[in-house]
C-alpha cells in the first residue's frame, strides 16, 4: 500500500474519531480542507460514500464503519511489523508499553522499573495507570504490550496469566508487633463499624471489592475520607487514628503502617499479567515477564492457586 493510501486511512479513522472534520483536521495538524479533499479522495478509490455529513456530527456510513473496521486492524498490523523490524534480540534496545491498575503503582511498579533498568538499560518503557477495562482496550488496540491487573472475565481476545494472590487487610498507623494493643493479631468485621476509616474512591476496583466485603457482612462502614490515591491514604493513616484498607504488599514497604488481619478475611485476588492473545512479543516485553517473575518470587508474593503461570508466555517466542 502506497504512503497516500495509508494517509487516506489515518485521515478517515480521526474523522470517524471525532465526528467532526474541524476537531480531527486540528489533532491532524493540517487544514480542515486539505483534509476533506482528502476524504473525498479515498471515497472515489474505493467508489462508495464513507461518511455521512448531513447531520450536525460526521457518521460513518455502513460501508464506512466496515472500511474503517478493516482499516484500523491494517494499521496495527503494519505498526506491529515496524516494531517487529526494529526489535532487537540482544535487549541493547527495545521500547515496552505497560498498563496497570493504580494500586500496583504503590508496592510493585518501583521494583519492576528498578530490575528493568539495572537489568536492560536499553529498553525504554511508557507506563500508563489507568482503569483495568481501559488496559484490555488498550491491549486490543495495539496501544499497550502488556497489563498488569486483576483475574476475572476479560474481553475475547485477552489472555490473563496468573502472577501472585493479593490479600488485603485493615492498615493502621504504628507498631509492627501483633497482639499488642496498638495492633491487635486480628479485627472482628463487626468492630469495623465504629472505625474510622479513609478509603480509596469509588472509580478503583480495589474500592468495589471492599464495599463487596462490607455488603455480603452487612456492615456499614464509617468512612471519614475518600481519596484518589494511595499516597495519600498512607499519609492519613500515618498522623491520624484513622484506619484503611489495602494489600497487604503495601504496608511491606512502609515501617509506619501494621496489617490488622479480618476476621473473617477479605477474599483474595489474584494478579495477573495481560497481553492480546496472539500478539506479537517483543525481546523486551519477554525480558520483562521473566523479570516480573523474578521479582514477584524474590518478594515473597504467595503463589497463584492455579501454577500454570508463565507457560502460555514462555511457549510465544518472538
Amino acid at each position: 500500500m502506497a504512503a497516500l493510501e495509508l494517509r487516506h486511512l489515518r485521515y478517515l479513522i480521526a474523522v470517524a474519531e471525532h465526528g467532526n472534520f474541524t476537531r480531527a483536521a486540528e489533532d491532524l495538524h493540517i487544514s480542515q480542507p486539505t483534509l476533506s479533499q482528502q476524504i473525498r479522495q479515498l471515497e472515489r478509490a474505493v467508489g462508495v460514500q464513507l461518511l455521512d455529513r448531513t447531520g450536525r456530527t460526521v457518521r460513518l456510513t455502513d460501508a464506512g464503519a466496515v472500511y474503517t473496521d478493516h482499516a484500523r486492524r491494517a494499521l496495527r498490523d503494519l505498526n506491529a511489523a515496524e516494531r517487529a523490524v526494529h526489535d532487537v534480540q540482544d535487549l541493547s534496545r527495545g521500547h515496552l508499553r505497560l498498563g496497570v491498575t493504580p494500586t500496583f503503582t504503590a508496592y510493585l511498579i518501583g521494583p519492576l522499573v528498578a530490575g528493568l533498568h539495572t537489568r536492560f538499560p536499553g529498553i525504554g518503557l511508557t507506563l500508563t495507570e489507568t482503569t483495568q477495562d481501559r488496559i484490555e482496550a488498550a491491549l486490543l488496540a495495539d496501544d499497550l504490550d502488556l497489563g498488569i491487573a486483576f483475574a476475572g472475565t476479560h474481553p475475547t481476545g485477552i489472555a490473563a496469566t496468573p502472577l501472585f494472590t493479593e490479600t488485603l487487610s485493615l492498615v493502621i498507623g504504628g507498631s509492627r508487633t501483633p497482639g499488642t494493643p496498638e495492633t491487635p493479631k486480628s479485627l472482628a468485621v463487626q468492630d469495623l463499624q465504629e472505625q474510622p476509616l479513609a478509603l480509596l474512591s469509588g472509580d478503583f476496583a480495589t474500592r468495589g471489592h471492599i464495599d463487596a466485603y462490607f455488603a455480603d457482612h452487612r456492615i456499614e462502614p464509617r468512612i471519614m475520607v475518600e481519596a484518589n490515591t494511595i499516597q495519600a491514604l498512607t499519609e492519613i493513616v500515618q498522623r491520624t487514628s484513622v484506619a484503611t484498607v489495602l494489600p497487604d504488599a503495601i504496608t511491606h514497604d512502609h515501617p509506619h503502617l501494621a496489617p490488622v488481619p479480618l476476621d473473617p478475611p477479605l477474599p483474595a485476588r489474584t494478579v495477573t499479567l495481560l497481553d492480546r492473545r496472539g500478539a506479537y512479543r517483543s525481546a523486551a516485553a519477554h525480558a520483562f515477564i521473566g523479570l516480573t517473575r523474578d521479582i514477584v518470587r524474590a518478594r515473597g508474593y504467595t503463589p497463584p492457586p492455579a501454577a500454570r503461570g508463565y507457560m502460555d508466555f514462555e511457549a510465544r517466542r518472538p
